[in-house]
């Protein structure tokens, strides 16, 4: 079976899982109510490591109309630049949703990128070493005239790590069998660099630099499962 066919077939048997699970209606459980909503300014520390908040380099914000969109799904969203002792520079970006039922894939990079005129030019799973395990990432290099800009990113679902849209929703539809609404939050990593080899070289050594910035309670909340 070819890989288009089992995506199809994948597509249509998550369509009848959520159809049977909005039948059943939705749950009304909270997973942030139970474990509390994190405050994404305080949780994420300004300095770690060998990298520091840097405040001298206005940050790109997304268009106004995607930035709409991003507002309307999630109830917080960190965005702060970081440099590093030998100079080099990377842009985090947290957005955080307390109801991740419904999902929030339109706006995975893969499709807010293209949304204000990036090209995706390579996409692919990877695994790289973080304080806690291993962690599964996206790694992306996208391009916009001159504009050169590698990134990774993943998302947590509850304390689960999803890299690709169906992984996300079989996250979604584990709780909700339960009977509980997982919260989410998608991390992205981005650099400036037309190499993207390098660029990713230089967002896996903050990632990993982050997690160990973390204390152990905290770090589950933005690494989910990274497994040992």
């Amino acid at each position: 079976m070819n890989s288009v066919r089992w995506r199809a077939l994948l597509a249509a048997a998550l369509m009848l899982a959520f159809a049977a699970l909005s039948y059943l209606g939705k749950p009304t459980v909270f997973l942030a109510d139970q474990i509390g909503k994190p405050d994404l300014e305080t949780l994420i520390p300004k300095q770690f490591g060998a990298w520091r908040q840097d405040t001298g380099i206005p940050l790109v914000l997304p268009a106004p109309d995607v930035q709409a969109e991003i507002n309307a799904i999630y109830n917080q969203v960190l965005t702060r630049s970081y440099v590093s002792a030998s100079g080099q520079r990377v842009m985090l970006v947290i957005a955080y949703g307390g109801d991740q039922y419904d999902g929030t894939s339109a706006h995975r990079p893969e499709s807010c990128y293209p949304a204000q005129g990036f090209d995706i030019t390579f996409n692919q799973k990877a695994v790289q070493r973080v304080a806690s395990g291993t962690l599964a990432v996206r790694r992306l290099m996208s391009k916009r005239g001159e504009r050169n800009e590698p990134l990774t990113y993943w998302v947590v679902v509850g304390n689960e790590v999803a890299t690709s849209g169906i992984e996300q929703k079989l996250a979604q539809m584990r709780y909700g069998l339960r009977g509980v609404i997982a919260d989410g939050m998608l991390v992205r990593v981005s650099t400036i660099d037309a190499n993207m080899v390098n660029g990713h070289a230089v967002q896996a050594d903050f990632i990993a630099s982050l997690a160990a910035g973390l204390p152990d309670p905290v770090r589950p909340r933005v690494f989910g499962n990274a497994k040992l």
